[in-house]
């Protein structure tokens, strides 16, 4: 069963990116892509997307994404890409795009109301079926898409009369926590409420304690649903997790105790991961590398795809017989 995923770049990643996509995709076998043209929408410097690229691929590395059993590419770097999309936006209903929920949201959110962001779901839909692949992993947030995908394909291959895509399923993660920044907002770059996995020691207890919690009095109950608990509860089991709460809706239980208890945590679980991260870094031509052979790999599985598509529609030279 083939699945497919992509992230954007935009800088080191934090929990929210952690729980809500690298952890998956470290443990599921699959094809992932750095999606370097979405990012286009919202970040405007060559630099700096380059720089989050990089950046975003270290991360992954460190997490321990397995570039043997899986495929990590570069979005880029099969331009071929862009040109699927073209061929799929000229079959997309603009009726289907106008409803697209993030497109509104984002438009809402104070992003300008460009074009790139408008067809963003038509250049989803080709990292997807240029890949034919069973199962898309999202969110609940991104199930639209992928049924705008569904909608798409449908679309050419009934408009030239051959089965050139097979219709994804989504395949959603109920499971996936909505992780709170430390304003207790959920976490993202664009509000600067992050907790970065990799930042410092000295940086991250800043942090941490650093996160907004009521006035109440140690001894009096406390309100497990704060943030500070919600963070604290990514890192614990079961049992943990109701012996603390218990505690703290006895009274006695201080915030301090469990940002400190919660800063540990963190330490414990990305300390290793970071000190992968600052060995990889230190060899240059490490993530150019498996960028490189990650493009050369996904090439293969998606240029059938490509081909059969322009000779649907009849874009180019004609296939040899």
């Amino acid at each position: 069963m083939r699945s497919l995923s992509g992230i954007q770049p935009s800088g080191e990643a934090h929990l929210g990116n952690y729980f809500g996509a690298i952890r998956q995709h470290v443990e599921i076998e699959g094809i992932y892509f750095v999606a370097d043209y979405h990012s286009m929408t919202t970040v405007r410097s060559a630099e700096a997307r380059r720089a989050h690229v990089e950046e975003l691929v270290l991360d992954y590395l460190a997490c321990g994404f397995d570039t043997e059993t899986s495929i990590l590419y570069r979005q880029s770097d099969l331009p071929e890409t862009a040109e699927l999309a073209w061929m799929l936006t000229t079959v997309t209903p603009m009726g289907l795009l106008q409803r697209a929920t993030s497109y509104k949201d984002k438009v809402a959110a104070g992003f300008p109301a460009d074009h790139g962001l408008f067809a963003y779901p038509v250049l989803q839909a080709a990292d997807i079926l240029q890949f034919n692949p069973d199962i898309v992993p999202v969110g609940q947030d991104q199930k639209q898409h992928v049924e705008m995908t569904r909608d798409i394909a449908t679309k050419f291959n009934q408009t030239y009369g051959r089965e050139v895509f097979q219709l994804p399923e989504p395949q959603i993660h109920e499971d996936v926590a909505i992780v709170p920044g430390v304003d207790g907002q959920k976490m993202s770059k664009s509000y600067g409420n992050t907790l970065r996995m990799f930042w410092p020691e000295k940086k991250l207890k800043k942090a941490v304690m650093g996160i907004v919690t009521d006035s109440s009095p140690v001894e009096a109950p406390k309100d497990t649903g704060q943030t500070v608990f919600q963070l604290w509860s990514l890192f614990a089991t079961k049992t943990e997790r109701e012996d603390m709460f218990a505690r703290a809706k006895a009274g006695g239980l201080g915030y301090g105790d469990i940002k400190k208890d919660l800063l540990q945590r963190l330490l414990d679980v990305f300390g290793p991961m970071r000190t992968r991260r600052e060995e990889l870094a230190s060899r240059p031509d490490t993530v150019q590398d498996v960028l490189r052979t990650g493009a050369a790999r996904a090439r293969v599985l998606a240029e059938p795809i490509w081909a059969a598509a322009r000779e649907a529609a009849g874009v180019g030279a004609p296939t040899r017989r």
